[in-house]
């Protein structure tokens, strides 16, 4: 059995996603990064995008994340986002992250 690691998914609203992982993968400006138990401590910058967690039971969870932040430390990995949503597939997380991308930038710009 595969070692696992606790990840949270975190926006203002809510606790977007909580529990043991075998393996993440999320998207940086710098591109991929995949994490498995006992990665090195790491600080980063999380880009606009699906975020993919194969939880302990072997299931799979995208996520539709717009930026934030990304820290892994003690087999602990903890992503900071402004939004989020649990997607049904990569591409449907790839559609919301825009989304929310979108959204967000026609706040700003009615402000």
């Amino acid at each position: 059995m595969a070692k696992t690691f606790q990840v949270d998914v975190v926006s203002p609203e809510a606790t977007v996603w909580s529990g043991r992982a075998t393996i993440m993968i999320a998207r940086t400006p710098e591109g991929e990064l995949g994490i498995m138990a006992d990665h090195e401590p790491l600080m980063a910058t999380c880009a606009t995008g699906p975020i993919e967690i194969e939880a302990e039971s072997g299931e799979r969870t995208t996520i539709g994340v717009h930026g934030g932040f990304l820290q892994v430390l003690d087999n602990q990995v903890t992503l900071i986002t402004d939004r989020a949503e649990v997607a049904k597939s990569h591409a449907e997380a790839k559609e919301t992250a825009q989304r929310l991308a979108a959204e967000d930038a026609e706040a700003s710009d009615d402000a």
